[in-house]
């Protein structure tokens, strides 16, 4: 099939202008009054030279040039006379008829009219040339861009020699001059550099003869495809067009589009609370139209604003120019942006009601049916941070001038211009995206991910009510829609990363916890500051998805002021931009000279990349991206595969996905063949098919978005865990399953049920009404729990991240009349009359609680009697109807406590603190005699306790230091199967990354946590690298980080960004083991070592990623290796082999004798560099075997390890043997135990009992701290103290 090569910038080239026959009426004079109609002359498109075409007539079946030909239609122009203009300027005509190929989604019937959309004249007077810009919208969606130089041409007729002028002949000639316009078509919107290449063009049509026009025209357009679209990220490409030099500057990033406009424009233009309720338009989807005299303003000023938007998307119809003959498009029903002259300003008004009228030249936002625009406001906290942030901008550039000489060079004048508006776009983009984060950043925290659910209701609710109508308004709209999609789909943008980086250290730490969200103390003080200064915001929001605080960023109550940093959402300093020059153009209609100036394009990025470092690899990737589309336009396919093939090594955010699905379909079969010679090749090949096949199975919209609704039918257990996931009040499989028990409790057939039970065998139901009943009760004791008003003198002796999560009736106590609060610490009595505290008690200080009967006159009123251990006497309350419930919730908190506290697990009062608020809400929706029996259900840990004993052995609890729960997000754990410790770094930025350690933790399926080693908190969201599970990882230097993956792939992960843009694909298996090979010197090249299940090890040079050497190994299954005394290690299950740099095995170690019939052999090996020991651990066996490095044929030490059933991993920390284990407990239930042996005496220090499932990782923290990380059963990370 014929390859249709990726778009260069130029589409198609279109002159337009008054035909032939019509200006020779105009001058006879005939038909003077008829309006004057341009049409379209000329068109030229890519390709414009085949080798067909060529003198060697051999056929071609690549256009060169960078074309979309498998876009083009045939548009066949009406008879006419077409205009030549010979040499002394006189018009001849002859009649022919054209077919010309143009890009499908160009109209050229109205192109006309956009071209000039003031109307064509034919006038006296010479005009001066003025440009425009046009943007064109296909069906589906797919935007085209146009420049359009109009400038002017004198007509003269001549007539049987005799001059004519006004139909009388006239011995003088008459001077007449008609407007043409060329208009430059182009896939990408470069409205500045196509502007400077018309300015270039137009300047040579005025010393040119006009003969020459048309082939002129032909040849600049021919040009223009030759230039190649720089890829997103640091690398401009800029070519000459005397008497300028062009720049085309690429994207920022793969997410936005190219940008190459003047940002500060609309601030010029408008007043920022003008600029706001113009984006509030947009945002809510309004009818708006902007008018201005200068029809440039009107697409530039348009498209400013699609930019201050990003990352949301306009999805309705764009026209931000409109000629007169196209007014009727504002009669459009649905939403829509357009532009037109502002002479139509009345016309517009007065014919529609409800459009928003935006005047770009005088500044002002009007409605045309009030006199007075009726859109909300933003949130005023946003209003005013982004005023602040408006007000400071410097956006005059003479005034940087000042001080400055007059520039001589007019290119070097420019280059200036350019870097200020650089500097400028850049700190533009940061404040419009900071305003979109701080509109938006709360959305993430009422999705739920798993079930692609927004709880719109609760996030209204958690807004202020002066909010309401904005957001009610915003929250309907197609661009939130999709904006929503991105965020359900963990789009990692320019949005995402401005939320990570404005984040405060407290909501950092508040991902760690699994509790019900209510406002902390520290809250609480900033709302009532708020009230103070006249703001009233309701802190209530839903119960989290909880591990999703990280993608939050601050509230913006607590938007700071301070200066705004370039780094946060675009290219900042830290990124410097470079440039790469095109070569001199050739003739460009000649097929031999385009080649030519193809294999010198090759040859100039050849030798960028040879004289690039391999440490710059985001340039060198730009430099092969360059390198394949020129390739693959001058028909060398095969290099070109092999050009975007090194993008796996050095920046894959670029990978061009599409355009190489389309290369590989167009090989023919001789160079298929070629390229499946290469080996890596061949898998690229392979790969690409795969990736297109899971693709057209992946969903067109990218996931449908669900509001969450209350269920209209029965629910069984499955449905009713999917309702309480979308709802946000729990993700915990295991605990909506016992609420759904609680729910589902029977009562006597006299009362009024509302809810369902098992009869005759049928599965048990949840009525909708009694979730309805549940739902509302939760939300309102959420909603009163913001409403709590804790005296000054109470906030003081309370922690500023504690919670009041329930307030008891007023009631009388041993210590007062007051109400009992309950934190996630304490209980304590907030007293009335004159507002108190009196601690009652933390809960890990309760020694007892019971429910006993004080006498009432004649009754025994139900209280509550709470024994410490820092007082004698008890704490009695006389909580009446509400005793039990009391008495239910403050055990499960107490158990969960000392649970909590015995593990060093802070979740399990997390979770304890769930199920006693779950409880609250079952009693107070039931309503009925069995409500604290159902509610009893719930309590989890207060069973546990009785149930089995929770002592935690001392050495364990000596030795453990903290838990934490990777799997926070998720509905059950997930396995923890790679720990590695990165330490820090000095003078390192918060925004570059940070210099404080980190924990990278490798759960299932290829996701990549980040933890702050200093405080343990979630850094970063999870960066996915692939699908398949994660087997190793190795800090290779500052700048990577390798991962090796089931899927054979080596993955790379900058640690600064945390973002994974490199693999390594050379190995044919599963990768199992990473090692680092020790430098001889400062000034040696790193070398890695990696290898596979199959046997293959791979000798990597770590600057350039290129493989030194590979071989491969005879064993069964390679787990892992390491470096000793300059020799490689190999450990498979069957054998340890000794193997020389080339290959060739030195020496093997086979099993021992007593487990040779062991099914799984080996699991892990150590060497000693000090003792030249070499300690293994088996699969199958609880047992070390230690042998002499100069001995391998038997071991001399065996250490038996008690109730292990086999060693999965083991580390060296100082002279300790730290060995993680699987094995069982007498109950039979999956265990977890780590071994730490004395190296030196060979006997078992330390038996700790880590985790409910299997040891799978560990990792030291500088022989301080070691980490293990557990089988999927418990999914936690431990973090023990290293003596």
């Amino acid at each position: 099939m014929a390859y249709s090569g990726p778009s260069g910038l130029l589409e198609a080239c279109v002159v337009a202008g008054v035909s032939n026959e019509r200006l020779k009426e105009l001058c006879l004079g005939r038909d003077k009054d008829l309006p004057v109609e341009a049409e379209v002359l000329q068109v030229h498109a890519p390709p414009f030279v085949t080798k067909e075409s060529s003198s060697n007539g051999v056929d071609q079946d690549h256009a060169p040039a960078f074309s979309r030909a498998q876009r083009r239609r045939s548009f066949k122009k009406r008879d006419r006379p077409v205009s030549t203009i010979n040499d002394s300027g006189k018009i001849n005509g002859s009649a022919v008829s054209d077919d010309l190929s143009v890009p499908q989604n160009i109209d050229l019937i109205a192109l006309p009219q956009l071209c000039f959309p003031d109307g064509l004249r034919i006038t006296n007077e010479c005009g001066e040339d003025s440009y425009h810009f046009l943007v064109f919208t296909d069906v589906f969606g797919t935007q085209t861009h146009g420049v359009v130089a109009q400038y002017c041409k004198p007509i003269q007729f001549q007539q049987d020699n005799v001059m004519h002028k006004n139909g009388h002949q006239s011995a003088k000639l008459q001077r007449l001059y008609t407007t043409y316009c060329i208009c430059v078509i182009s896939k990408y919107p470069y409205y500045n550099a196509l502007r400077d290449c018309l300015s270039c063009f137009l300047l040579q049509l005025k010393t040119s003869r006009m003969s020459e026009f048309e082939e002129q025209v032909k040849e600049f357009s021919a040009k223009l495809a030759l230039v190649p679209i720089p890829p997103p990220g640091p690398l401009h490409v800029v070519f000459n067009l005397r008497p300028l030099r062009i720049e085309l500057p690429s994207r920022l990033d793969v997410d936005r589009p190219v940008l190459d406009l003047d940002l500060h424009l609309p601030f010029l233009c408008f007043k920022p609370k003008q600029i706001l309720q113009i984006i509030s338009c947009i945002l809510m989807e309004q009818r708006v139209v902007f008018l201005s005299t200068n029809w440039a303003k009107l697409t530039l000023v348009a498209e400013c604003f699609m930019m201050f938007i990003h990352p949301l998307r306009w999805q309705h119809p764009f026209v931000p120019v409109l000629s007169r003959q196209m007014l009727d498009f504002i009669m459009a029903p649905t939403a829509y942006l357009m532009g037109c002259h502002t002479y139509h300003f009345e016309e517009v008004s007065e014919e529609i009601d409800d459009l928003v009228l935006i005047d770009i030249d005088q500044g002002t936002v009007l409605s045309s049916s009030l006199d007075r625009l009726d859109i909300p406001d933003v949130p005023l906290t946003v209003r005013d941070c982004f005023v602040f942030r408006a007000k400071g901008l410097q956006l005059h550039y003479d005034l940087d001038l000042c001080h400055a000489g007059s520039r001589t060079d007019i290119n070097e004048l420019r280059a200036h211009k350019r870097q200020w508006q650089h500097k400028v776009n850049s700190v533009i983009l940061n404040v419009t995206m900071e305003l979109i984060v701080n509109i938006f950043s709360e959305v993430c925290d009422f999705l739920n991910y798993e079930h692609r659910v927004f709880n719109s209701e609760e996030f209204l609710r958690s807004r202020e009510t002066t909010d309401h109508t904005f957001y009610k308004r915003v929250l309907d709209t197609h661009i939130f829609h999709s904006f929503l999609r991105d965020r359900l789909n963990r789009k990692n943008d320019a949005f995402t990363r401005m939320q990570l980086n404005i984040r405060s250290e407290t909501r950092r730490m508040r991902v760690m916890t699994e509790s019900p969200r209510r406002p902390t103390i520290e809250e609480v003080n900033r709302k009532n500051f708020r009230q103070e200064n006249g703001l009233n915001n309701r802190l209530g929001k839903s119960m989290p998805n909880l591990a999703d605080y990280g993608l939050l960023t601050v509230p913006v109550g607590q938007i700071s002021t301070r200066t705004m940093t370039l780094q946060s959402g675009s290219w900042g300093p830290s990124r410097p931009i470079r440039t790469f020059k095109l070569p001199e153009f050739p003739p460009p209609l000649a097929y031999h000279y385009v080649q030519k100036y193809y294999y010198d394009l090759i040859g100039q990025l050849s030798r960028a990349i040879s004289t690039a470092t391999p440490d710059d690899s985001a340039l060198l990737a730009r430099y092969y991206y360059l390198r394949g589309l020129v390739n693959s336009v001058a028909g060398r396919r095969v290099d070109a595969l092999g050009d975007f093939q090194s993008l796996y090594k050095t920046d894959m955010d670029i990978f061009p996905a599409e355009l190489l699905n389309t290369l590989v379909e167009s090989l023919p079969a001789e160079e298929r063949k070629l390229a499946e010679q290469r080996t890596d090749l061949k898998r690229l090949i392979s790969r690409v098919k795969r990736e297109n096949e899971r693709e057209r199975l992946r969903s067109v919209d990218g996931g449908a978005v669900k509001r969450f609704e209350l269920p209209k039918k029965h629910l069984h257990v499955e449905d009713f865990v999917r309702r309480v996931q979308e709802s946000g009040i729990v993700k915990d499989l295991g605990t909506i399953q016992r609420l759904f028990e609680a729910l589902t409790v029977g009562v006597d057939a006299s009362s009024q049920s509302v809810f369902y039970l098992a009869v005759d065998g049928q599965q048990k139901q949840v009525d909708p009404e009694t979730f309805r009943f549940f739902y509302s009760f939760w939300k309102e004791t959420e909603a009163a729990a913001q409403d709590v008003d804790l005296p000054a003198v109470v906030l003081e002796h309370l922690e500023s991240d504690e919670c009041v999560y329930k307030l008891s009736s007023s009631i009388k106590t041993s210590h007062g009349v007051g109400k009992i609060a309950m934190t996630q610490r304490r209980l304590f009595l907030l007293t009335e009359g004159r507002p108190g505290y009196v601690e009652i008690t933390k809960f890990r200080d309760i020694e007892d609680v019971k429910i006993s009967s004080a006498p009432f006159l004649l009754l025994r009123i139900p209280s509550l009697k709470i024994k410490t251990s820092f007082r004698k006497e008890s704490f009695e309350a006389n909580l009446k109807s509400e005793c039990d419930l009391w008495h239910l919730m403050i055990k499960e908190m107490w158990a969960g406590r000392k649970i909590a506290d015995s593990h060093k697990d802070p979740q399990f009062m997390e979770q304890a603190l769930t199920n006693a608020l779950l409880m609250d809400a079952v009693v107070g929706s039931l309503q009925s005699q069995k409500a604290i029996y159902a509610a009893t259900k719930l309590a989890y840990f207060d069973k546990m306790k009785l149930e089995v004993p929770m002592m935690v052995p001392k050495t364990t609890s000596e030795t453990l230091k903290h838990k934490i729960n990777p799997s926070l997000d998720q509905t059950s754990p997930q396995a923890v199967d790679v720990l590695l410790y990165t330490p820090g770094q000095l003078g390192v930025s918060e925004l570059d990354g940070g210099g404080n350690p980190k924990l990278w933790c490798a759960l299932s399926d290829g996701k990549v946590l980040v933890f702050d080693a200093a405080s343990w908190s979630m850094q970063q969201n999870s960066v996915q690298v692939g699908t398949s599970r994660l087997n190793c990882m190795l800090a290779v230097n500052q700048q990577q980080l390798w991962i090796g993956s089931k899927d054979s792939f080596i993955y790379i992960i900058n640690p600064r960004s945390v973002s994974c843009n490199k693999q390594l694909t050379e190995h044919r298996g599963e990768v199992t083991g990473l090692t680092l090979e020790e430098r001889v010197d400062k000034f040696s090249q790193t070398v890695a070592y990696s290898c596979s299940e199959d046997g293959g090890v791979i000798v990597w040079d770590v600057s350039s990623l290129q493989v030194r050497r590979q071989f491969r190994v005879s064993c069964d299954r390679l787990q892992s290796i390491q470096i000793h005394k300059g020799m490689l290690w190999c450990c498979g299950r069957d054998c340890v082999m000794e193997v020389r740099r080339n290959g060739t095995v030195h020496r093997k170690m086979s099993l021992p004798d007593h487990l040779l019939s062991s099914p799984r052999g080996f699991s892990s090996f150590l060497l000693f560099n000090e003792s030249e020991q070499l300690w293994a651990g088996f699969a199958d066996a609880g047992e070390l075997c230690v042998w002499h490095c100069k001995d391998l044929n038997k071991p001399y030490i065996r250490i038996q390890l008690k109730d292990c059933a086999g060693v999965v991993c083991m580390i060296k920390v100082k002279n300790q043997i730290w060995v993680g284990c699987h094995g069982r407990s007498a109950a039979g239930k999956a265990r977890g135990k780590i071994y730490v042996v004395n190296a030196d005496r060979y006997t078992v220090e330390k038996e700790l009992v880590a985790h409910t499932d299997s040891v799978q990782t560990l990792c030291s923290a500088e022989d301080r701290y070691v980490l293990s990380g557990a089988a999927q059963d418990d999914g936690k990370i431990g973090i023990w103290k290293v003596e």
